[in-house]
């Protein structure tokens, strides 16, 4: 089961390596063995890469706005015709299952890229009348981006913020997480195959020291990260030392509220898919699920029946619908979670278990699981897990469950299931998140933004919204008579 790319970083349209970087070995989470080894940048790499960034992107943001979206949109068909290859990489770097990545990883990227293709040529600025002299404003590109990717979804993450940055005429260098370098090369490749000028996507490979070089080069104009609040810290405070523009998406610890007239086999699923997708290792999942008093027992009752029916196996089974988390590490750290619940004193309905699967002994797998009586102060509710791990609590009225949801120093996203929309309304304008679901959880279409409140971010994925965070606005005063002045 070998993944090796052809080399560990991909700059100004080709690919380069330096092998007295760290090592970064590529594990593949089902079975624990090395399917691939990199090396992480040195000081030089970085420097090629953002030397090659500074200098491929003045003439790129030149380019009429549609002309960079023609780019883009080849990016995206080319991406789509290799989606089962690149949804194959995509599971053997995560250990996510095949039936996730083929509609939920490179698709998503090519979503990504074929939106801001087509929105690029709209993003104007706007004229302003000053009854004579006139004004008007214009949306200019920031220079060299840095991404920072997370290891959930790399491939999307990558489009999320290569698109919008080269469609404003950015140029990126992007550094994958290093649990999960493969598949940003492999968009690297498709770029370059689209058309896309040498020099204005590239790749380098690292941890956090590189991460760190990036947010302080003096070439940097912005820095995009996708990670944890403790990161996110990190990286805002070093690019607000050096003035760099920064978005920040960042964990959660999401509420889903069910009220008693919810249609009972939606909001279970809604609270499944906010739990156990992607093996729990989403950072909008809804892990505290309020059930108002009335419907709380049927709702873990029938939550524990499908919770059981779950399929655990070879992620690269398309019949498999929960794969391993993503290292040993991230499995420790689940395990002692599910340990601190019961110790907690919560009632383990389901799950918390590692399975022993035939093949698979060395993969890093846990049972999907329910915790209910839960209480707001237990850690289970408060701290962020990223695994499967649902925590169950229930509620009696509208106000109550209102203020216990945002007793929390996140704020990313929430649900409300009811078949009462004024409420539904309501309660949603209350809630302390970014990102919010009616009926409904975890869907990110491009075309909304995507991020959240207090702790948990600072500005938008997607949308027009990251156009404007990929932007810089300039102002420009037109006298059309005399200039006044008293001197």
């Amino acid at each position: 089961m070998r993944a090796q790319p052809k080399a560990s970083h991909y700059i100004n349209g080709r690919f380069v390596d330096d092998e007295r970087g760290t090592a970064i070995p590529v594990i593949y989470p089902a079975t624990g063995e090395v399917i691939a080894s990199l090396h992480s940048a040195t000081a030089n790499i970085v420097e090629l890469a953002v030397e090659a960034a500074r200098a491929a992107q003045p003439a790129w943001a030149r380019l009429k706005p549609v002309e960079r979206g023609r780019i883009l949109r080849r990016a995206a068909d080319i991406l789509r015709a290799h989606n089962e290859e690149l949804s194959r990489l995509e599971t053997l770097d995560t250990g996510k299952p095949i039936q996730e990545t083929l509609v939920a990883d490179a698709a998503s990227a090519a979503d990504c890229l074929e939106y801001f293709a087509g929105a690029i040529a709209a993003f104007n600025g706007e004229y302003v009348d000053l009854g004579g002299p006139f004004a008007y404003t214009k949306r200019q590109a920031l220079g060299v981006c840095v991404g920072i990717g997370a290891w959930n979804y790399p491939i999307q993450v990558a489009g999320w913020k290569s698109a919008p940055a080269l469609a404003m005429g950015n140029a990126m260098v992007f550094k994958p997480s290093e649990n999960t370098p493969l598949s940003a090369l492999a968009l690297a490749e498709v770029y370059s195959e689209a058309g896309l000028p040498d020099g204005l996507f590239n790749v380098v490979q690292g941890y956090g020291d590189v991460g760190a070089a990036l947010a302080s080069h003096e070439a940097v104009d912005k820095i995009s990260l996708t990670g944890s609040v403790p990161t996110g810290k990190k990286v805002l405070s070093l690019a607000g030392s050096h003035m760099k523009h920064a978005t920040m998406e960042l964990g959660g610890k999401s509420p889903i509220i069910v009220f008693d007239d919810a249609d009972l086999e939606n909001a279970i699923g809604g609270a499944m898919l906010g739990n156990f997708y992607s093996t729990g290792q989403v950072c909008s999942n809804g892990t505290r699920v309020f059930v108002q008093k009335g419907l709380h027992d049927r709702f873990v009752e029938r939550l524990v029946e499908r919770t059981k029916t779950i399929r655990i196996g070879d992620p690269l089974d398309p019949d498999t619908q929960m794969g391993p988390l993503v290292n040993k590490s991230q499995h420790d750290k689940v395990t002692d979670y599910i340990a601190v619940g019961k110790a907690e004193g919560a009632t383990l309905q389901t799950g918390g278990g590692v399975p022993s699967l035939q093949g698979f002994e060395g993969g890093f797998f846990v049972e999907p699981t329910v915790f209910t009586g839960v209480t707001d102060n237990m850690r289970i509710a408060r701290e962020e897990i990223f695994g499967p791990v649902m925590s169950v609590l229930s509620f009696d009225s509208e106000d109550e469950v209102i203020a216990r949801a945002n007793d929390t120093e996140f704020g990313l996203a929430a649900g409300v299931f009811t078949k009462d929309l004024p409420r539904a309304h309501r309660v949603i304008a209350e809630l302390q998140a970014g990102t919010c679901w009616i009926n409904t959880y975890n869907l990110t279409p491009v075309e909304i933004p995507f991020g959240g409140f207090k702790q948990s971010g600072i500005g938008r994925e997607n949308s027009l919204a990251a156009l404007q965070h990929y932007s810089q606005l300039k102002s420009v005063y037109v006298e059309t008579g005399d200039v006044a002045s008293p001197y």
